[in-house]
């Protein structure tokens, strides 16, 4: 059963134990390579590492490249109600929150690929 995760360190200890993290860093960079845009992960990156990265990466989306973000939230088919839903004030703490959304939808095609 997929948990609704409220924490980013949550969904990546679950990835790491169900051995699906590089498989979810492979489903990221594909998403990113469709997006057109050229950050990738690295599979040796560790879980703390990714999240920090993904942080920085998608901050810097919305301050400079605001359609390629779009294009990628599009690309990954994260739901544009919980992104309007998302309190938009505070830019570093709403990249945090639109992050813990794309690993969400990312975790969810990856585990659903692994379990049926």
């Amino acid at each position: 059963m997929l948990k609704n995760y409220e924490h980013i360190e949550e969904l990546l200890i679950d990835a790491t134990k169900e051995q699906l993290y590089e498989k979810l860093i492979a489903q990221l960079n594909k998403d990113f390579t469709l997006a057109n845009i050229e950050e990738s992960f690295s599979q040796e990156l560790k879980p703390d590492e990714l999240k920090t990265e993904l942080h920085e990466i998608v901050y810097r989306l919305i301050q400079e490249k605001f359609a390629e973000y779009l294009n990628l939230l599009y690309i990954m088919d994260v739901s544009e109600a919980k992104i309007k839903a998302l309190d938009g004030s505070d830019m570093l703490q709403l990249s945090e929150n639109v992050v813990l959304l794309m690993l969400k939808r990312e975790w969810q095609k990856v585990w659903f690929k692994n379990k049926l």
